[in-house]
């Protein structure tokens, strides 16, 4: 799920850029690419994979 949250991130990052947008510096596309980055981070380390099993039940 993080990852799809990152995409979004970099597309709009890719968008803003792509168009040359003035935006605010906290909305530029630089800081939203390390906001995708750090979810994309997130994801791999296996935050918000969801619960894991236990045990096998038999």
């Amino acid at each position: 799920m993080l990852a799809f949250a990152a995409a979004v991130v970099f597309v709009i990052a890719f968008i803003i850029h792509a168009t040359e947008t003035s935006t605010e510096t906290v909305f530029g596309p630089t800081s939203l690419m390390l906001a995708g980055l750090a979810l994309l981070a997130l994801h791999v380390a296996g935050v918000g994979a969801g619960w894991s099993a236990r045990g096998r039940r038999r």
